[in-house]
């Protein structure tokens, strides 16, 4: 049980975690070692930080108020007095001013003297188009804004206005960056109207619940997994509420895999249905309401497996996919990075960067497979910051033949990447889209159910493939790679950063990033060869 030692105030990002899940709040608090963050989030959370930075230029001059203590954390005494300073001087654009009131702290992004008062800008790194911002999806920074105008308010502080800062989807960079046509300012008084006048009441629960050293028994729901929200603390709260693995959760679904949605798995969860088992007597039953009236074929071979251990070849299935093949057998995977804030000409708000690729070429069905029999290529661009994708497609272009029958696990991510570099590229585009058009995907007939082993658990990535197909292959296992690169968020992150290390290790994280693209497409090798011999 967790202990409570003093009172606990509130900030923005507290009282937006309530508003989300007051179990979520309490946890950040009392258990973050619980909270799982994987290397996309922690990107975006640097990501946003630079966002931040480059948004404080977007009205002129401004004075930051950010205080550090020597220990690395916000001096936020001194921050609260210097916001009143800046203020009182009639300083026109403060950053990070400063408040609090009651317990409650809040520090605004960017604070805009106007006329009558302050106006509160919060900056976001996500994206829109800048015409088309729908207001359903900016509910979710609701909370955040509207706590910070109650927070003014009580200060005594008169706020003319509540906008929101997100990046401009729709902008190109195209030489110097321009912030103004970087972000898209939207005016959000009437969407917080409502909310903020919950402010209080919620303020004092919140403020009930993190002062409290009971953990608050909150269900499982909808909120756990929206599409722009997944809790780090997901797999913590099943375990707190008994849900065993594998579950209901672990099957098979979406809105294209017999529309069994999460939504839907939840209502199994709510009815007691958990287990495999669960799912399969229910299945049986004349109203198989919860399945939407019968499950699909993959998932009843999830089911099937998860029960029995029973494996699902369809021998003929599997010779029409590698009958469509041709040889020699080029087998390219791409490793990108994406940057919120676009370092090159040409390039969008979150665009894919290609940097990287690894290419196995197999002259014939015949050929013994071990390193030695198959060539492998590679490129990974310079460390030096300077744009990577043109040495990138000239060299695609000199590995992979016009005509060459190339295979990718999930394509489309590849195939979008080399459309991108053909648009990019005129000079090149031919060969390009030639490539691009002869990618055929490895995936297929894994997610057609040609082949499927209980190991998968119903994903058919191949980091789930791989060791279902292969279990007892230290070469084929992620985890033995270099624990700088061993998956793609490690590659997405670690590539940007190589400048700026020493070159020890820049050297030594070069290294990961080459046996991690390489291991890729080796392992899609062995893929193929499990599906040859079938």
């Amino acid at each position: 049980m967790a202990t409570v030692t003093s009172t606990r105030g509130l900030s923005k990002s507290k009282y937006t975690s309530y508003s989300q899940c007051p179990k979520a709040m309490w946890l950040k608090t009392y258990k973050p070692e619980e909270e799982i963050v994987d290397e996309s989030t922690k990107a975006r959370f640097e990501q946003g930080n630079e966002v931040g930075d480059l948004a404080m230029g977007l009205f002129g001059p401004y004075v930051e108020i950010t205080t550090m203590r020597e220990d690395g954390s916000q001096d936020l005494k001194v921050m609260v007095d210097k916001t009143q300073e800046e203020m009182a001087k009639g300083t026109e654009v403060i950053c990070e001013a400063s408040f609090t009131f009651d317990g409650n702290y809040c520090a605004v992004d960017i604070l805009r003297k106007t006329e009558e008062g302050w106006a509160i800008y919060e900056v976001k790194s996500s994206s829109f188009p800048e015409s088309k911002v729908k207001k359903a999806k900016l509910d979710k920074y609701v909370p955040d804004i509207a706590y910070q105008k109650w927070v003014l308010t009580q200060c005594g502080v008169n706020v003319t206005g509540t906008y929101l800062v997100c990046l401009n989807k729709g902008y190109v960079r195209q030489g110097e960056l321009d912030i103004n046509r970087l972000f898209v300012i939207t005016d959000m008084k009437e969407m917080i109207a409502n909310e903020y006048d919950l402010v209080p009441t919620k303020v004092k629960q919140a403020m009930k619940i993190i002062n409290s050293d009971v953990e608050p028994n909150v269900d499982l729901s909808e909120s756990c997994q929206k599409k722009h929200y997944a809790c780090g603390f997901w797999e913590y709260c099943k375990r707190a509420h008994g849900v065993p693995s594998p579950s209901v959760f672990n099957v098979y679904g979406g809105e294209t895999c017999g529309g069994f949605t999460f939504k839907r798995k939840l209502e199994c969860y709510r009815k007691g249905c958990l287990t495999y088992e669960d799912l399969w007597k229910m299945n049986e039953t004349p109203t198989g309401e919860d399945w939407q009236k019968g499950i699909t074929e993959i998932q009843t071979m999830q089911l099937q497996g998860g029960l029995t251990g029973a494996e699902f070849i369809d021998h003929a299935g599997i010779k029409e996919f590698l009958d469509m093949l041709s040889y020699p057998l080029y087998f390219l995977d791409f490793e990108t990075m994406q940057d919120a804030v676009p370092q090159y000409d040409g390039a969008k708000v979150y665009g894919q960067i290609t940097f990287q690729y690894s290419l196995h070429i197999l002259e014939s069905p015949s050929t013994p497979i071990n390193k030695a029999t198959v060539t492998h290529k590679e490129f990974l661009a310079p460390s030096d910051g300077s744009d990577p994708r043109r040495a990138l497609a000239e060299q695609l272009c000199q590995d992979i033949p016009m005509d060459a029958c190339t295979l990718a696990y999930y394509k489309r991510f590849e195939c979008t990447r080399i459309h991108e570099l053909a648009e990019l590229y005129p000079d090149l585009a031919g060969h390009l889209t030639n490539i691009e058009e002869h990618i055929l995907d490895l995936l297929v007939p894994f997610q057609e159910g040609k082949y499927y082993v209980p190991a998968m658990g119903g994903s058919f990535s191949i980091k789930s493939v791989l060791p279902a197909l292969y279990p007892n292959e230290p070469e084929l296992d992620y985890h033995n790679l270099d624990s700088r690169v061993q998956h793609g968020g490690n590659a997405m992150t670690i590539f940007p950063k190589i400048k700026d290390m020493d070159p020890e290790e820049a050297a030594a994280s070069r290294e990961a990033l080459l046996r991690y693209c390489e291991l890729d497409t080796w392992a899609m090798v062995k893929v193929w060869e499990k599906l040859m011999k079938a």
